[in-house]
């Protein structure tokens, strides 16, 4: 016996009729059942419609094969005999039954390329009104899942297939003007803007302008890691599956707007990875920047252009934005809340329009419902074909194992594929990508293979209630036994929270107590600066030290010997954030020590010399002739900076150090020392190098 082949074709639907229109009506509607294979059965749903007219369509799905709603050929009802036909595929195949005395089953056999094989089908509620059904009361748990959780607001929309069957808003989105959310409330959707980052490059894929398993390189040639073989080795798929080696280093983008993205996708050369290419999973923000940067290279358009033109204009997505500046214009937008010393609070909105790629779409309910309805109908929303069907599955596929063991033993697996987690939720493929940004917390959720996803939005800072409602919703649809997942969560988070005030308490245990400064408070004033990371400020606020860095203003209090932390602020990012200073060879302090990223060494900020060593009007008062045992040294500018000049020997570099003197650059082991009389006016100049030291008198 041959085995059956359905291959999946796009196909012009053909109707027939034979039978009067009420007769026709009665085999209108859903059936479900399976094609008895030699192997095991083949699930199959066949959707019978039938026109005003009495003209039968149908179309036919084929899960286990990515099939769906294939539309079908020769459609018939006469005297109790269904028949159909899939156009367009070798072999012709056919179906021919019997509908039973009580219109509830079909009874047949289909047959292809001389194969007859027993097929039965069965009618079935319409399951999008079986997917309300069992929502009825899910208002209740929410509203009170909200208030175990301090959620100020929450909206939540649930597809199933094509269709929308869930879309509303609960609690408020504006807690101080009493304002309530809607399924048409804006909110920040975090990480989960990655998913549309790497849609667009499927597009760009499906046209033939990039390849997921080229290197970067290809596309843009100065790349540059801080590895050159991974440099060379690194993939566009490599950029968007968390395996390029990495770990975050998020406080390069933090806060910062002063670098432009092609200005990040530079810096990548000075951070340091912690694991070889491919070799471990490790969640990075810059990296999907990359991608989104690739976008901009490849298109000649922004980013936010290219998500616009790409897929919010073909699904209508109006009110969708990429900054929180814009969610803020329009009139129906979320307030960000937060727990601070077991108070809700309203939080700063944190623009991360830098990061744009990365997390920085808003949106709602309803909007996002349709973004959704894409992703289960691979890549189509209505007759709209957004993207190829085999690009969006493999986005959802597996492409780098997390290595992580989830806590809750009916949710096993864990990878990652583009922009998308997955693992296995009680037996059902999910697919997933949740999204936290300051005061928001979001999640989309696909269960591809049970054909629904939802959307959880929510004004509140990493609430665990995004994941836990979208599971509790899920065994809903799912017809699964329910798990009080809201009254688990709700426990584990006491127990953090009482874990963390405890923690708190105990944090000083490593403080070396009896210890000081090796330094007065003003050496270590100054700029201090990584090629990475950039600048880091050091300043005094009267009698305390303080940070700046991208913008954020943190004060230090000693710690122990010349390691100081970083206190309360009104942007807590650093605080508790350990510096520490070291001094160089001279006994100045020359650099500051702090594990910005804890997955690598840590981050050294070298401490710059004083600015005025760099302006050429300062630098004016060094220049002149200086006489030395009858040689004369002439000292002139070139530039922002200084040349020495001595008979018989080409020209020699000054490069300014923390004492404010002047190293030769081509002789390090040299340096020139001005000396200025009582007016401050420079009489000489000193050339001290080890062993010896000359003087040079001003002309």
């Amino acid at each position: 016996m041959k085995r059956i082949l359905l291959p999946l074709l796009l196909l012009v639907v053909v109707s027939l009729a034979v039978a009067s229109p009420a007769q026709q009506n009665s085999i209108a509607g859903h059936w479900e059942g399976a094609i008895k294979l030699p192997n095991g059965d083949l699930k199959i749903s066949v959707d019978f419609t039938a026109a005003a007219d009495g003209k039968l369509s149908a179309t036919i799905t084929i899960p286990q094969q990515g099939a769906k709603d294939l539309p079908l050929t020769d459609v018939g009802l006469n005297n109790a005999e269904v028949t159909f036909a899939i156009p367009g595929v070798p072999g012709d195949p056919k179906f021919k039954g019997k509908l039973s005395a009580d219109g509830q089953k079909i009874e047949g056999t289909f047959s292809q390329g001389g194969a007859n094989l027993p097929c039965n089908l069965e009618r079935k509620t319409d399951p999008v009104a079986v997917a309300k059904e069992a929502l009825a009361g899910f208002e209740e748990v929410v509203n009170d899942a909200m208030k175990k959780f301090e959620v100020p607001g929450m909206a939540i929309a649930i597809v199933k297939g094509k269709e929308v069957v869930y879309a509303k808003g609960f609690g408020f989105r504006d807690v101080e003007k009493q304002l309530p959310v809607t399924a048409d409330t804006l909110f920040a959707i975090g990480s989960s803007s990655k998913a549309f980052t790497t849609f667009v490059l499927g597009t760009l894929v499906d046209e033939g302008k990039i390849e997921w398993d080229k290197p970067l390189r290809t596309y843009i040639p100065w790349f540059k890691l801080y590895d050159p073989v991974m440099t060379e080795r690194l993939s566009v798929r490599d950029t968007v599956t968390h395996r390029s080696g990495l770990p975050r280093h998020d406080l390069v983008w933090y806060n910062n707007f002063d670098s432009t993205r092609e200005a990040f996708v530079r810096k990548l050369a000075y951070l340091e990875p912690s694991a070889d290419l491919r070799e471990k999973w490790q969640y990075n923000n810059l990296m999907y920047l990359t991608a989104g940067y690739l976008t901009e290279v490849i298109t000649g358009k922004t980013w936010e252009e290219a998500v616009r033109a790409r897929v919010f204009t073909p699904l209508d997505m109006k009110r969708s934005n990429f900054s929180v500046a814009d969610s803020q214009k329009d009139s129906d937008f979320a307030q960000p809340y937060g727990k601070k010393e077991s108070k809700i609070e309203k939080l700063p909105f944190r623009p991360i329009t830098n990061i744009g790629p990365a997390g920085s779409i808003n949106s709602s309910v309803n909007e996002m419902a349709r973004w959704v309805t894409v992703h289960l109908n691979g890549g189509k929303y209505g007759d709209k074909k957004l993207a190829e069907a085999p690009t969006v599955a493999d986005m959802h596929l597996a492409h780098m194992v997390m290595g992580a063991t989830n806590p809750e033993p009916e949710i096993t697996g864990g990878e990652y594929g583009m922009g998308w987690f997955g693992d296995n939720y009680r037996g059902h493929r999910r697919v997933q990508h949740g999204g936290n940004i300051d005061g928001f917390s979001a999640n989309v959720v696909l269960f591809p293979k049970d054909d629904f996803g939802m959307v959880v939005l929510t004004n509140m800072n990493g609430t665990p209630l995004r994941d836990l409602i979208a599971q509790v919703a899920a065994d809903r649809l799912l017809g699964l036994k329910p798990v009080d997942w809201i009254a688990q969560g709700a426990a584990r988070r006491a127990l953090a929270e009482t874990a963390g005030k405890e923690g708190e308490k105990k944090k000083a245990v490593t403080r070396i107590a009896g210890t000081n400064p090796s330094h007065k408070l003003s050496d270590y004033v100054g700029d201090y600066e990584h090629p990475g990371y950039g600048v880091l400020k050091v300043a005094l606020n009267g009698d305390k030290l303080e940070t700046t860095f991208n913008k954020i203003v943190t004060p230090l209090e000693h710690w122990h010997y010349d390691t100081f932390n970083g206190g309360k602020a009104a942007d807590g990012t650093f605080e508790n954030m350990k510096y520490t200073f070291q001094a160089d060879a001279n006994g100045f302090i020359a650099s500051i020590a702090a594990p910005f990223e804890a997955a690598v060494k840590e981050i050294v900020f070298v401490k710059k010399p004083d600015a005025r060593l760099f302006d050429p009007a300062y630098l004016a008062r060094f220049a002149g002739e200086y006489n030395m045992l009858g040689q004369t040294i002439s000292i002139s500018i070139k530039g922002n900076s200084l040349v020495a000049n001595l008979p018989g020997q080409p020209p020699l570099d000054l490069q300014p150090n923390l004492s404010g003197d002047f190293v030769l650059k081509q002789v390090q082991v040299v340096s020139l020392h001005f000396v200025s009389g009582d007016q401050g006016k420079i009489s000489a100049v000193e050339i001290r190098q080890p062993g010896t030291v000359l003087t040079a008198k001003r002309k």
